[in-house]
């Protein structure tokens, strides 16, 4: 039986989601119409808002439902200039689609380093903001490759003093940690069903009380006139699912931690470097990496018995793309062979240790095949 390890990519669809949506697909109706399917579509929409709402603290009001969370970063990126923003920051080992946001943004863009485990400088922060224009500062809760967990509320608190605005991109964060936007003190944050057990293609932007948004995708008034487009109704409802399961479930994500640990003791003892291990990471995550194995051979060597995960880097027309976050952190010798393994709400303490054995087994066989070509080399 094959082991999912890829949750942090897109985890697998709860039962209850499944169930909510096959519900909805087969009582299709316009959320804008007025009869009948027309209200019970609208009654969907806004249960989910409300789920979703609960999920981090916030008012339902202030949830605009998107095709995902590269549509609501974009908008975040977008509401923050609309407001006056002059300039932005954004973290050094941010989700691409913030960092591609803020580059065709047309503003001045300043990265904000981060330490060599993957911990941003608030020190640099300070003294960026400090400059003259108003700042939004872009910074994920969690990065999606290591886990790593950054201290939002001390940027915050930073962010509030100069007078600026700070958005957090919480989709990894979400459902494995607590997540509250008012604890944040973020101005915007935003979600993905997906990585909560939803659905793929539906996501969120959250307001902070007195934020508002402008509109990116143009035409009807749909979500109070700020995001054109008849709505996924199926997937939001489904949305709405997982952040209520991911919220009733959140104590049992700390679950992962003793069987991640168990993990990353057999493969770290076999030679592998942990990225991020020393400071506080998400409970599901452990992004390793070793020199001379690049990823994607990680990856295919694995998937031929069996286990899914991915890796901190992509393969690209051949070539193996070194990992943002790895480079960030100054490990430039280990960031073409970077692999994730990330647990979700269907993983079972056993697929941890398959997933181990199975690394252990495996790099121990190309260490060998290596350390015979040295020999006849030599």
């Amino acid at each position: 039986m094959s082991v999912y390890l890829d949750y942090n990519a897109s985890g697998l669809v709860r039962p209850e989601v499944q169930d909510v949506m096959a519900k909805a697909l087969a009582d299709n109706g316009n959320p804008s119409a007025v009869h009948a399917a027309g209200r019970r579509a609208r009654a969907r929409i806004e249960t989910a808002r409300a789920q979703v709402a609960d999920l981090v603290g916030a008012d339902p009001t202030a949830i605009i439902f998107s095709s995902g969370g590269t549509e609501s970063n974009a908008q975040a990126v977008a509401a923050a200039l609309a407001a006056g923003c002059e300039r932005l920051i954004v973290g050094a080992t941010e989700h691409p689609c913030v960092a591609e946001a803020a580059l065709v943004s047309g503003a001045p863009v300043e990265v904000l380093p981060v330490n060599g485990d993957g911990v941003i400088d608030l020190a640099v922060l300070a003294e960026s903001l400090k400059r003259p224009g108003k700042a939004v500062v872009a910074i994920h809760h969690a990065n999606n490759e290591s886990g790593v967990i950054q201290p939002i509320a001390e940027a915050a608190k930073l962010v509030r003093e100069a007078g600026g605005w700070l958005h957090v991109d919480a989709i990894q964060s979400a459902g494995k940690i607590p997540v509250d936007i008012r604890a944040l003190d973020a101005d915007t944050l935003t979600l993905s069903a997906h990585k909560l057990g939803g659905p793929q293609g539906v996501g969120a932007l959250v307001l902070k009380p007195g934020r508002d948004a402008v509109r990116i995708l143009h035409g009807a008034g749909q979500e109070r006139g700020l995001r054109a487009g008849t709505e996924n109704v199926p997937g939001i409802a489904g949305f709405g699912v997982s952040a209520d399961c991911a919220a009733r479930d959140l104590a049992d994500a700390m679950a992962h931690v003793t069987w991640r640990d168990a993990a990353e003791a057999k493969i770290k003892a076999a030679g592998a470097t942990i990225i991020g291990g020393a400071v506080e990471r998400l409970p599901n995550t452990l992004f390793m990496a070793v020199e001379g194995w690049d990823s994607p051979q990680q990856l295919i060597t694995l998937d031929l018995v069996g286990v899914m995960v991915s890796a901190g880097s992509a393969c690209s027309s051949g070539k193996t793309k070194p990992s943002k976050a790895i480079s960030a952190m100054g490990h430039d010798h280990l960031a073409t062979g970077g692999v994730r393994v990330s647990g979700g709400w269907g993983t079972t303490e056993d697929e941890w240790i398959r997933f181990a054995d199975a690394w252990v087994a495996a790099w121990q066989k190309h260490s060998a095949r290596i350390s015979e070509r040295a020999k006849e080399v030599a």
